[in-house]
């Protein structure tokens, strides 16, 4: 075991696991924060993001939220899974708007969890909110050491 501080072991999870975070890098989504329970992440709707309506789809802001909870629920080092979330989309996102994804953990209790994350674009304006609930496989760590 190592001797790192809670937020060593945050910024250890967040390097660890983007390079293994294929679909992430893919899609150009960048991880901008990580504290213990919390993460934000940041990804610009391109042209191949857009529904037929030309806005962004919304499986894409499902993944951008879903990314943002991700990191902030295994943040611990301990490795953790979604085990349900659900989405509202609130205002359509555009091509070149700038995505920003903030999740924060609400209750951390035993092996569950509940993070609510917010996305809002480059004006502030609130695109979508999201409610994930966790499931903490105790003992395993989501990183290797």
């Amino acid at each position: 075991m190592t001797d790192r501080s809670p937020q060593q072991t945050a910024e250890h999870v967040r390097e660890r696991m983007y390079a293994n975070d294929r679909a992430v890098r893919e899609l150009g989504i960048a991880i901008t924060e990580v504290t213990p329970g919390h993460a934000s992440a940041r990804m610009t709707v391109v042209a191949n993001m857009l529904n037929g309506h030309l806005t962004c789809h919304g499986g894409y802001l499902a993944t951008l939220a879903d990314t943002a909870f991700a990191y902030a629920c295994n943040s611990y080092n301990e490795l953790t899974v979604a085990s349900g979330f659900s989405i509202d989309l609130l205002a359509p996102a555009r091509e070149g708007d700038v995505l920003n994804a903030h999740a924060a953990e609400v209750s951390k209790a035993g092996r569950t969890g509940v993070y609510d994350c917010e996305i809002r674009n480059q004006a502030g304006v609130r695109i979508a909110v999201f409610r994930g609930r966790s499931y903490t496989l105790k003992g395993k760590p989501a990183v290797a050491e």
